[in-house]
């Protein structure tokens, strides 16, 4: 470990020379533009702009050709001349196409290319947001308030226990959360400020730490809006949607918008759902192109609903009550969440920079279930409450040197350090009655968890070779207050855990990227399940290796595979009604991911992801192995539209396959085949459309799963399916106007 700390040190002080062409990216309007793509087809070299605009690539020489391309922008040629040390390049806009990919030596190539998929349809609800990344399917099972299911390579991951999730940096997973471990709740983002989707799978990122064993996504806000746009969405259940974005600034190097979204229905369930959501958010933006940056962003949202819970399968076939009814329609909640984000960028010379990100949020949650009915209590029914008051808070800071030589290595590397912490207080878990009457607390306390974490990322590029070593540090520090007892209990635990990971990308031509990536990643357990473990399982690592290609055979034509494996130290899994994170053993996971997009012409793009995983507990005997609720094939993939005249649209699927409800494989989750459609049409600065989910009116159970319950009439209990059933046919009509 010493050695590998100190090579690494090295980097900082030993003397790098080397002949870099600086300089900045615009777009028409004179504002940076950000990843845009910048390769030498002479040399293999290739750079990014940061996010000031500002790029610097080695190893150029008179007579080199410099490629710019960026997606939604036409792609330009520059020729090195003798006088040549600094460009300032403009872009021009245009349509999206994939004429504008060039595959160059990146670890997450794929993720800049997904990006056609946002820009040629973007997203036009919460939920869409996820459905972006290829092979993850979501699900919703509490009335729309609360945070989706998440299904990715084979994880039922809950609400976030294996993936990182971010906005602009700013985290969104909940660490030791009332309801569930690594709980993310995305809803507070309003999806016409999303510009695009940043993400990775496995754990091969060393800035993602915390969750990131299945992967990461980064969702990236708009810097400006150039008009106003107005919105208002209304449909069947009683649903209405209503957003306004405005630009207030947009001078020569500041620029601010505001932004709100209100969102109300009842639902397709026969007890109305009455939820209601507001979003505000304002974002500032100084920009001095090739020198610095500063954004700030606040934002607040809010939500409440009624719930009609998961339904047990029986219920349903006796005729108690249809597919939409309800055991225990008092289920519900409401939760809020303020955000505060600052980040800063500033650039020390040609090739080194500065970022520093900060954010603050102030959140609480408060969630009224009933999992088993009359199981517990025969009497007032097993509802129980999940609450939370909580003030999360953290700063992280990166120094970026780009451009420079080592040996016969052209070499950029990261080195960031920060901290998180949550300051968690009243987490509570109570049996209730009717949402009003507390019969019982069966935990209350306070959390404070602090994670402290820095890291090392290095990229040596040679050739069409690029190969990425990266160390990353984490430190831990749980502390719980259990105010259930007679006399003062606080117990804390903490640990570090070091991930290393190594990346090789082949690049030998700008049609042809191969990668072997490699690493260990980790997820931590919630607070409470680790004090009362004494420790044990506290940070528990993923080991991970990828092995793929990605193809760009014809102009308009990509191709993405990939093999991959994932192993786990410990799995876990969400105990609704006794409120924990249990560990269940090790898994394992091996899979085949496929991806192709298509651009026919200049308005019609298809696409499609197909991804198939094998996932077991190893410490398990045969046949009793089964990690529940694990998906084993999904599909993904649509048909997009654009500029055919005034008309714009797309039409999307989603599937996933039956899967094991629980470990023997003798109750079986029931998979579907979804289509979504959407349909615009654009007369001047009106734009008029329709919205219909579940096109075909399939009948579908959204979200499920293996529970033992008892209902009101009955002397035993069953374990069998409980559902939440999916949105039937639901047709929306929307009215947009710019200005």
């Amino acid at each position: 470990m010493k050695f590998l700390i100190g090579a690494f040190a090295m980097l900082f002080i030993i003397p790098l020379y080397g002949q870099s062409i600086t300089g900045v990216v615009l777009d028409t309007n004179s504002s940076p533009l950000e990843d845009v793509n910048i390769f030498n087809k002479t040399s293999g070299q290739h750079s990014h702009t940061n996010t000031t605009g500002y790029f610097a690539i080695p190893n150029t020489k008179k007579g080199d050709s410099l490629y710019f391309s960026r997606i939604g922008h036409e792609t330009l040629l520059e020729v090195i001349t003798d006088q040549q040390t600094s460009l300032q390049v403009i872009l021009t806009s245009s349509s999206v196409s994939l004429d504008q990919i060039v595959i160059v030596s990146e670890v997450d190539q794929l993720s800049r290319i997904v990006d056609i998929d946002v820009k040629n349809n973007p997203v036009k609800s919460s939920q869409e947001i996820l459905r972006k990344v290829p092979g993850l399917i979501i699900g919703q099972h509490a009335g729309g308030g609360k945070a989706e299911q998440i299904f990715l390579r084979g994880f039922d991951i809950d609400h976030g226990t294996d993936l990182a999730l971010s906005v602009d940096g700013l985290p969104v997973n909940m660490v030791s959360h009332a309801h569930g471990q690594g709980y993310s709740d995305l809803h507070f983002v309003i999806p016409e400020t999303i510009n695009n989707i940043e993400f990775g799978k496995g754990p091969f990122t060393a800035s993602q730490g915390n969750f990131a064993t299945a992967g990461y996504i980064d969702l990236k806000l708009k810097d400006v809006l150039e008009k106003n746009q107005v919105t208002l969405e209304v449909g069947q259940f009683n649903t209405q949607r209503f957003t306004g974005l405005f630009p207030v600034i947009n001078s020569d190097y500041n620029s601010l918008y505001l932004a709100s979204e209100v969102y109300l229905t009842d639902g397709p369930v026969n007890s109305p759902q009455n939820f209601n959501r507001i979003n505000l958010m304002s974002k500032y933006v100084y920009d001095r192109p090739g020198e610095e940056k500063l954004d700030l962003t606040v934002s607040h949202f809010q939500s409440k609903w009624d719930a009609s819970g998961q339904i047990p399968q029986r219920a349903v076939d006796a005729g108690l009550i249809d597919r939409f009814g309800a055991i225990d329609d008092t289920e519900g909640g409401n939760t809020s969440r303020s955000n505060v984000s600052l980040s800063y960028t500033k650039n020390l010379n040609e090739n080194d920079s500065f970022t520093t990100n900060a954010f603050l949020s102030k959140y609480d949650f408060e969630l009224f279930s009933n999992f088993t009915f009359f199981l517990e209590d025969p009497i007032n029914g097993d509802q129980i409450k999940q609450y939370e008051d909580r003030l999360l808070m953290g700063v992280n800071s990166t120094f970026e040197r780009k451009g420079k030589e080592l040996a016969s290595f052209d070499l950029d590397y990261q080195a960031g350090a920060g901290f998180r912490y949550d300051d968690v207080n009243d987490v509570e878990l109570s049996r209730t009655k009717n949402r009003r009457e507390t019969l019982e607390r069966l935990s209350y306390g306070d959390v404070d968890e602090l994670n402290a974490f820095a890291f090392f990322n290095a990229e040596f590029k040679k050739g069409n070779w690029n190969i990425n070593p990266s160390l990353r540090l984490d430190y831990f520090k749980f502390d719980y207050n259990n105010k259930l007892s007679p006399v003062y209990d606080n117990r804390s635990e903490n640990k570090a855990t070091v991930s290393p990971k190594l990346n090789v990308i082949y690049t030998p031509s700008t049609t042809f990227q191969y990668f072997l990536k490699t690493g260990i990643g980790f997820h931590s357990n919630d607070t409470r399940v680790v004090v009362a473990n004494e420790g044990k399982d506290i940070l528990p690592a993923a080991y991970g290796i990828d092995i793929g290609t990605i193809i760009k055979p014809a102009s308009r034509l990509v191709v993405n595979a990939a093999l991959w494996s994932l192993f786990l130290d410990q799995e876990f899994v969400y105990v609704g009604d006794a409120g924990i994170v249990e560990p269940s053993g090790r898994s394992r996971r091996v899979g085949v991911e496929l991806g192709a997009r298509y651009q026919f012409n200049d308005w019609l793009y298809a696409y499609s992801d197909v991804n198939y995983t094998y996932a077991r507990s190893t410490d398990e005997p045969d046949g009793a192995d089964l990690i529940p609720l694990a998906p084993d094939f999904t599909a993904v993939g649509g048909i997009n539209v654009d500029n055919l005249g005034a008309f714009s649209g797309s039409l999307a699927y989603r599937y996933i396959d039956d899967r094991a409800a629980n470990e023997d494989n003798s109750i079986i989750a029931e998979g579907y085949f979804i289509t979504d459609m959407n349909l615009n049409y654009k007369v001047n600065n009106w734009t008029y459309g329709i919205i219909i989910e579940n096109l075909f009116d399939t009948e579908w159970n959204e979200t499920q799963f293996a529970t033992e319950s008892r209902l009101f009439n009955e002397a035993t209990p069953v374990e069998e399916i409980h559902f939440t059933p999916g949105t039937p046919f639901f047709i929306r009509g929307k009215i947009a106007v710019t200005f």
